[in-house]
């Protein structure tokens, strides 16, 4: 069925598929090709310009998303990993996107505590995921009212569905998806694409 839909597709942009094969060779965890173009989708649907990214790693999401959004639109991103940040920041200015991206080489969490953006469209997290509901209750009043969440990792590959799987990540993720379903301010939904992608929209 992967392979089917892959055929159909139109192949990404170059540099997409080069940081793919520069993610591999690094060792570098990125969202999987169907990831980044399930965000692409959502950025055109919602004509999104003001777009905050927890997790910038080589900035193969970042890019996704950049590409697809309209010209005044704004992302602003976050990874502590300075070496990381480099190898992003060379492929956005390549791309011709450098200056619709912020980027921001610090902790995310101490950053989020003071970040003065309001009215996201939309937030992606895919970081620490031991960290994942702290991100989330500090985003939540960031959206728009209608505004989303994307949340990456959220099955771990399938590891979640694994009873004997008790390592700390996996029995950290279990929680989160239950803590991000039930959530009273998101109708929310997980779906089994890449590797778990939850998307929440604000109500309330």
């Amino acid at each position: 069925m992967l392979r089917y839909l892959e055929s159909v597709h139109p192949a990404p942009h170059p540099l997409l598929l080069e940081l793919e094969q520069h993610g591999r060779k690094d060792g570098i965890p990125i969202v999987t090709r169907e990831t980044g173009r399930f965000l692409s989708v959502l950025v055109r649907m919602m004509q999104a310009n003001r777009i905050l990214e927890i997790g910038t790693a080589y900035g193969y999401s970042t890019l996704w998303m950049a590409l697809a959004q309209p010209p005044v639109g704004k992302i602003w991103t976050i990874d502590p990993d300075p070496s990381r940040m480099d190898v992003a920041l060379e492929y956005f200015r390549r791309s011709g996107e450098a200056e619709s991206i912020v980027t921001f080489n610090q902790d995310a969490l101490e950053l989020l505590e003071n970040f003065q953006q309001r009215n996201l469209d939309i937030v992606f997290i895919d970081a620490d995921k031991i960290q994942y509901a702290a991100y989330l209750d500090l985003v939540i009043p960031m959206l728009k009212r209608s505004g989303i969440v994307v949340v990456d990792d959220c099955l771990l590959g399938g590891r979640v569905t694994d009873d004997s799987d008790d390592a700390p990540v996996v029995a950290s993720m279990r929680e989160f998806n239950e803590y991000f379903l039930a959530h009273p301010q998101l109708d929310a939904t997980i779906l089994p694409l890449g590797d778990g992608t939850g998307i929440g929209v604000r109500i309330e």
